[in-house]
């Protein structure tokens, strides 16, 4: 794939922007970028997680954004396409990045054999 990706691709709010550039700006120089990774399993169907990343593989799409780079391999990407990616701080030292406009994947309510089910 190693393609440019659009922010119709994939986007990333200002909050977001802001705060992955300071974090970038505190790794060292070998980092080439923000990996977007998509895990199976759980109630939810597929969670999602970023980590720093020092390679770019022939498979991933890349979003040049502020200054920094997002990577996604071409496996997660066909759950991320559309995804804005947004970084909220509730101000009570509980902050985090929180992936809106996910597509609907399954799972949820009563797949997880949990006595609650959803609600």
């Amino acid at each position: 794939m190693l393609a440019a990706l659009t922010e119709q691709d994939l986007s990333l709010t200002m909050p977001a922007q802001d705060k992955i550039g300071d974090l970038f700006s505190q790794v060292d120089d070998d980092i080439q970028g923000v990996r977007v990774f998509a895990n199976p399993g759980g109630c939810s169907g597929i969670s999602f997680g970023m980590t720093f990343t020092d390679s770019v593989n022939d498979n991933d799409g890349v979003l040049a954004v502020g200054g920094f780079k997002i990577i996604v391999d071409e496996g997660t990407f066909q759950y991320l396409r559309g995804v804005e990616i947004d970084f909220v701080d509730r101000g009570d030292g509980n902050a985090s990045f929180v992936f809106n406009n996910l597509p609907s994947m399954g799972g949820g309510c009563g797949t997880c054999g949990s006595a609650g089910g959803c609600g």
